[in-house]
């Protein structure tokens, strides 16, 4: 084994690739333009065209995105808002900051919110329904979006996982009142941090009203976003020698000396809120965003070969349940249900693979107070079952076709044993 071989790592900043850690470098040292700068506006405008709409601003997160929706749609105390179960603790936390209630439901095959359920759901105090297209797989929109219109509720798109999504010819985001974009570390396009939140179809009033309240927001620190600098250039030295035990260390303290950030705060497993959220895109990260969206086409292709070949590979196995394949999925990761799937996880560990485990709690991540966030264990059954099986296979960018033969080969070997 090549010890100076970068792992196969499904969560290791997989989108990072030379041009990203070398324009990082250089904007480290262009110190003077971190938070005001022209790429806030260019990123702002990419969106603006392609989803045809001047109600676009952007964030220093997916989370902070989405509160400003809330905020700017006017939910807020007492309100409900019904989101899926099996989902990042980021979602619940946008509502429970404005002082509103989640709602959860369950889920259907393809693990988005489950139709089905959701007009059961809907009281007096609805005010919201929030789309997630997890891994990439389009949720059953709409249906949905049918019902917000009965109901006469917001209909907000979580495309999170779902950038360069389409439905039916229509781009994911285009779908709702207003959607919600990430672009974290292990997104479908990464600036490390950062967020866009979309509104369709504002009114004059409306679109005053919001632009006045995104005017209010600040910037985060510059520590923070030094923080997020930092991260590409650890990680250009983490990955060669993470299987020598060094990366593994070098992350350790980086992260214990405040050299990096954490991708949730202890605080936001509580429901906390950090100061910093909601705040505007500084300009640093605005440039790196850029530069991935140049990149999205070809990202998105990329892990569309990498699924068709799991979805070739792994047919027929009896205990390995594939996704559904669904027209348009863009397979942010290709996730798996597998009876066994903590012990597949040390089992390709070992093999120097490391798999993704979203969502291996019902919350994610582990730790999360199931009570402090609203959710009532046993009330999404499918979920929960959901939680216990799934295993992430990789499709990032940097990975090669023969990558994903050698996963589903070894994953046949497992369950051939």
């Amino acid at each position: 084994m090549n010890l100076f071989k970068k792992p196969i790592a499904i969560s290791l900043s997989p989108n990072l690739q030379p041009d990203d850690i070398s324009l990082c470098l250089r904007t480290v040292f262009n110190y003077s333009r971190w938070k005001i700068g022209p790429a806030i506006k260019e990123a702002e405008n990419r969106f603006r065209k392609n989803f045809n709409t001047d109600g676009v601003y952007s964030f220093n997160s997916g989370r902070s995105a989405l509160y400003f929706i809330l905020e700017a749609l006017g939910i807020g105390d007492g309100d409900e808002v019904i989101i899926q179960a099996f989902t990042c603790v980021a979602v619940p936390d946008s509502i429970l900051w404005r002082k509103g209630i989640p709602v959860y439901a369950d889920i259907d095959e393809s693990l988005n919110i489950d139709p089905k359920l959701l007009e059961q759901l809907i009281t007096r105090k609805t005010k919201a329904i929030i789309v997630q297209h997890t891994f990439g797989l389009p949720a059953k929109i709409n249906e949905i979006k049918k019902i917000t219109q009965k109901y006469k509720i917001v209909l907000i798109e979580d495309c999170s996982h779902a950038l360069g999504l389409e439905i039916g010819g229509k781009a994911a985001g285009k779908w709702g009142d207003a959607a919600s974009f990430s672009f974290g570390r292990d997104k479908v396009i990464s600036s490390i941090f950062g967020g866009m939140a979309v509104f369709n179809n504002l009114s004059g009033k409306q679109a005053i009203v919001i632009k006045q309240k995104y005017g209010q927001l600040k910037m985060p620190g510059n520590k923070w976003i030094g923080q997020q600098l930092m991260h590409p250039l650890l990680f250009s030295l983490v990955l060669p020698l993470y299987r020598l035990g060094l990366g593994k260390l070098l992350l350790f303290a980086a992260l214990k000396i405040g050299l990096i950030s954490r991708p949730v705060e202890r605080k936001e497993l509580n429901g906390g809120r950090p100061d910093r959220y909601p705040s505007r895109m500084p300009n640093a990260l605005a440039v790196l965003l850029l530069n991935q969206l140049d990149k999205l086409h070809e990202y998105n292709g990329h892990r569309r070969l990498i699924s068709e070949i799991y979805q070739r590979e792994l047919a027929g196995m009896k205990k390995t349940k594939l996704p559904p394949e669904l027209p348009g999925a863009v397979f942010l990761r290709y996730n798996i249900l597998h009876p066994e799937a903590k012990k597949l996880l040390r089992f390709f560990k070992l093999e120097g693979i490391i798999l993704g485990n979203w969502y291996q709690s019902i919350i994610d991540p582990i730790g999360v107070d199931l009570k402090k966030i609203g959710y009532r264990k046993s009330c999404c059954p499918k979920a929960e079952i959901a939680a216990e099986t799934s295993l992430n296979l990789p499709t990032y960018p940097n990975m090669k076709e023969a990558d994903a033969v050698g996963i589903a080969v070894k994953l046949r070997q497992y369950e051939n044993r």
